[in-house]
Formats: structure tokens, C-alpha cells, sequence
């Protein structure tokens, strides 16, 4: 896999892979831990698992300046894996909220979150940056070997990127089972078995019985009944069992720590085989005269509105594929049968399809390029936000064939009726399968398109706006818990359907453009 690519490929994928399997344990269970932990709507939740996850990625924005200004992309990076594992250390702390403590213990764990994002922003951008830094020199080394070599060289750095998106999502494979696990052990520990529509039900049990539906009453008793035995006092099991359940996520975010600590360490290792720019750029600086810097300066300025039209785009693939984290995490949570299966674990359904399926495009691009029918990158976006439509279609037609209210309605009917029309978990299977091969069409291509038309002096930055795209993306992320719960949710799925398929159209306009100024 690793062969005829640059020395530091497999190092920098592991070391990315360490980050990303700590980070996804807590992606996993954010928006459903900040439910169960505060007692939040799946609207409040939303909308702090919308600023958070955009703010991992605005801040990327940030990281890259750094980087570019200081010229330290290794220091930066070293310094965002020490930052982000702070914040898992305050997360990992298991307090029970309480009314006297939920402001201050919010508070914290949304300080927690900022750490996250912000060591988060400093690390992302940046190690794709090496990458990407690690191709140009490969490149150049290429070019001293003729123009066959050199083309054969840049041939490789679209699968480069998407070897490296797959160690990834090896990350993401295994995270999403951690949290589960732990939780449903502590619980076990315990006495008490997991149900995933408990902790809402005794929230509201705690914050006013006597308002409480009758409906809801009585599921809230028969779940208790099975999930914690005999009840004496109905407030004092409530507690009892957010107390437990909370701790056992808890507990997870302790291995995130780990995976930061593995991830520096591998980074601090090899760090030997990355590129150093500082050196690079200082010798570059004498070379060109101030009649070449006037000359580039025109192919700059098209490279970097090329660069701006892609990033208009992607925001809207990022706004209906990061509904896999809300809207969706939801769904499997409210309309799909989790008796056997958490709903947390459905996250990692979309790390396998990476694993398995990135070889699959990969053979499918190389097959073509050997026609010499190449399919350039801005023509695979286009077509991803194709194949990401039909994952949103195929669960539109779904749920008008079930007959599927809002969530809402659905959550207020007796439990016997939910159970009797949940959907079956190939639905699910489903919807991921296509929104995985939409991303692998758009996000690591969407790397190697940064890394091809960035200014040398600016990688930094530019995979920052990428990441800085996907930030403005998941800012309104926090729209599809509203459609969710207040629509039909076939209604909410067409949104999400009417979104990819704009953005296609559009990207098709500019692909003769695109395919110009990066040729």
C-alpha cells in the first residue's frame, strides 16, 4: 500500500489514526451524553455539538496561521495533542449534575470541548499540511528523473490522501464501540441494564413528576422496572441511574486520553521523516526574482478562487453528512430497534465502509486513468454530492412508506407501539453505505485538491479554510435536530436530498474551470 510513496506517509496515518480514535470515542457520544448527563433537548444538545464540532474546524483556521507565521508545523502539532488531551482529562472527571451544579459543570465541560477543538485546530490542518509538503518533495525528486517520473509521482498523491483518510477512519472503526462497552459493563456492575430512552425519562421524572404525560409515566415505570429492578423511591432511582449511566461514559473518555499520549509519542518518534519548511522556504526565497513573483502572481490568484469556489461547495456536503453525528445518531436512537445494538455503535458503520471501500474507488479511479479517461477532482466531487443525495432519498422514500411522524409524535406513543414499527438495522446499513462513498468522492480528494493548488508559503492556511468549509458546514448542523423533531421526518430527509443535489448542479457549472486552473 505504502509502496512508491513518501517515507513519512505510514508515520504521519498513525500518528492521525491515535488522534482520531480518541477523538471519535467522545464524537460517538457527545450529543447523547450532553442529553443524558444536563437533561438537554435534542434542539439544546444540537446546537453545542453544532458550535463545538465547527469549532474544531474554524479553529484549524487559526492553527494553519500559526503554522505559516511561525513555520513550526511539528511544534504546533505536538502542542494541539497536549491541549486536546486537557480536555479529555476534565471530561473524564464522572460529577453528577445536580440543580445546584448543572451551570458551573456545564460550563466546564463546554471549557472541555473548547480544549478539544482548539488542540484539535492546531493538530488537523497541520499534519495534512505534511503530507502535503511530503508530496511536493516528492515531486520535485520525481522531476529530476524526466517528465514520466515526475507524472507518474503526482499520479500518486490523490491515493496518497486517501491511504491516509483510511488510517483515519481504522481510528474511527474501533472508537465508537469503546463508550458502549464501558457504559453498559459499569451499569452492569452495578445491577442495572442499559435503555436508551431512560435517561430522558427521568430527567423529566426529576424536573416535575406531576407534569409529566401519563404515557410517559408509564413507560418511564416499565423501563425502570426492567432496567433497574424493584422501585421504592421513583426520584432516588432516577438519580441512581443517570449517576451510573453518565459514569460509565465517563469512563471512556479516559482512553481518549490514552490515544493522545499513543499519538504524540508516535509523532515525537518519527517526526525526523517529515519535512521541515522553514528550511525549504528560506532557500526558495533567494531564488525567484521580482519579476517571477509578478508572473506567478496571476496563476496564485486563480488557484486560490479555484480553492474558494470548491470550499463554497463542500459546506453544504459537511452540513448533510455530519447529520451522521445528530439527525441521524437520532434516528437510530428514536426509530431503529437499539434492544441489541447502542446506537452509538451505528458510527462506526461509516469507518468500516471507509476501510473496505476506499480500495474498491481506488481500483475503479486507477482502472480509468489506464483508459486515459482520468476523472479529475473536481468532477469526483460533483459526483459524490450525487451519491450523498441518495442516501437522503433512499430514507425519504423509507419513511413515508413507514409512515413515520416527527420524532416528537413518535417518542409520546406507547412504548409497544414505537417497538411494533421501529426500522430494522440494514436501514441504517443503508444510509451509510452511500453517505460513505459520497466522502470518500469529496473529503481525502478534497485534501489533495488543497494541497495541489495552495501557494507553498500558505499549506497551512489552506487546509485550514478546508477545514474552516466544514466548520460553516457544521455551524448549521443544528437545523436537522429542528426538521427532526418538528416535521414529518421524510420532510427533513428531503431537505438534506434538495441540498446535495443543488450543490452537485452547481459544481458540475465550474468543472471545466476547476479542471483548467489545475491542470
Amino acid at each position: 500500500m505504502f509502496k512508491n510513496h513518501p517515507k513519512g506517509l505510514l508515520a504521519a496515518a498513525l500518528s492521525n489514526m491515535g488522534e482520531r480514535f480518541g477523538y471519535y470515542i467522545m464524537n460517538a457520544v457527545l450529543v447523547l451524553f450532553l442529553c443524558s448527563k444536563f437533561g438537554l433537548s435534542e434542539g439544546v444538545s444540537g446546537t453545542i455539538y453544532s458550535f463545538f464540532y465547527a469549532g474544531i474546524y474554524i479553529l484549524a483556521l487559526v492553527g494553519g496561521l500559526i503554522a505559516d507565521r511561525t513555520q513550526n508545523y511539528k511544534g504546533t502539532i505536538k502542542t494541539g495533542l497536549i491541549i486536546m488531551a486537557t480536555g479529555y482529562i476534565i471530561l473524564s472527571i464522572p460529577i453528577l449534575a445536580t440543580a445546584g451544579n448543572t451551570t458551573w459543570l456545564l460550563s466546564l465541560t463546554c471549557v472541555a470541548l473548547f480544549l478539544i477543538a482548539f488542540g484539535n485546530g492546531l493538530f488537523k490542518g497541520n499534519l495534512q499540511a505534511i503530507v502535503g509538503q511530503m508530496y511536493d518533495d516528492f515531486e520535485a525528486e520525481a522531476a529530476k528523473k524526466g517528465p514520466e517520473a515526475l507524472k507518474e509521482a503526482k499520479d500518486k498523491r490523490d491515493a496518497g490522501f486517501q491511504i491516509f483518510y483510511v488510517f483515519i477512519n481504522v481510528g474511527g472503526l474501533i472508537a465508537p464501540f469503546v463508550a458502549p462497552i464501558l457504559r453498559q459493563w459499569w451499569l452492569g456492575t452495578n445491577g442495572m441494564v442499559y435503555n436508551a430512552q431512560l435517561p430522558a425519562l427521568c430527567h423529566e421524572y426529576i424536573n416535575g413528576a406531576a407534569a409529566m404525560a401519563p404515557e410517559a409515566l408509564a413507560n418511564l415505570e416499565a423501563l425502570m422496572a426492567e432496567a433497574g429492578g424493584q422501585v421504592v423511591n421513583m426520584v432516588e432511582s432516577c438519580q441512581k441511574y443517570l449517576q451510573i449511566f453518565n459514569e460509565g461514559i465517563h469512563y471512556s473518555f479516559i482512553a481518549s486520553v490514552a490515544a493522545m499520549l499513543i499519538s504524540l509519542v508516535i509523532f515525537f518518534i518519527s517526526q525526523k521523516q517529515f519535512p521541515t519548511p522553514a528550511k525549504k522556504v528560506a532557500a526558495q526565497s533567494v531564488e525567484y526574482t521580482a519579476e517571477e513573483k509578478a508572473a506567478m502572481a496571476k496563476e496564485i490568484k486563480q488557484r486560490m478562487y479555484a480553492l474558494f469556489a470548491v470550499l463554497g461547495i463542500v459546506i453544504f456536503f459537511w452540513f448533510s453528512f455530519h447529520q451522521n453525528g445528530m439527525s441521524l445518531s437520532f434516528f437510530a436512537r428514536d426509530f431503529v430497534d437499539s434492544s441489541a445494538v447502542a446506537p452509538e455503535i451505528w458510527q462506526a458503520i461509516n469507518p468500516f465502509f471507509v476501510i473496505t471501500l476506499t480500495p474498491i474507488v481506488m481500483a475503479i479511479f486507477a482502472a480509468f486513468a489506464k483508459r486515459g479517461k482520468a476523472i479529475s477532482t473536481p468532477r469526483k466531487i460533483a459526483i459524490g454530492m450525487f451519491i450523498a443525495g441518495l442516501a437522503f432519498l433512499f430514507l425519504a422514500v423509507f419513511s413515508i412508506f413507514k409512515g413515520y411522524p416527527s420524532a416528537d409524535a413518535y417518542k409520546a406513543l406507547p412504548i409497544a407501539e414505537q417497538m411494533a414499527n421501529k426500522a430494522h438495522w440494514w436501514v441504517l446499513i443503508v444510509t451509510y453505505f452511500f453517505l460513505t462513498v459520497a466522502e470518500l468522492f469529496i473529503s481525502p480528494l478534497g485534501l489533495s485538491f488543497v494541497s495541489k493548488v495552495a501557494p507553498k508559503n500558505l499549506l497551512g492556511l489552506c487546509q485550514g479554510l478546508w477545514l474552516t468549509a466544514t466548520a460553516l458546514g457544521n455551524l448549521l448542523l443544528w437545523i436537522g435536530p429542528l426538521m427532526y423533531n418538528a416535521w414529518p421526518i421524510w420532510q427533513c430527509w428531503t431537505v438534506f436530498l434538495a441540498v446535495c443535489l443543488v450543490s452537485m448542479g452547481v459544481m458540475l457549472g465550474m468543472v471545466k474551470w476547476l479542471e483548467k486552473v489545475t491542470a
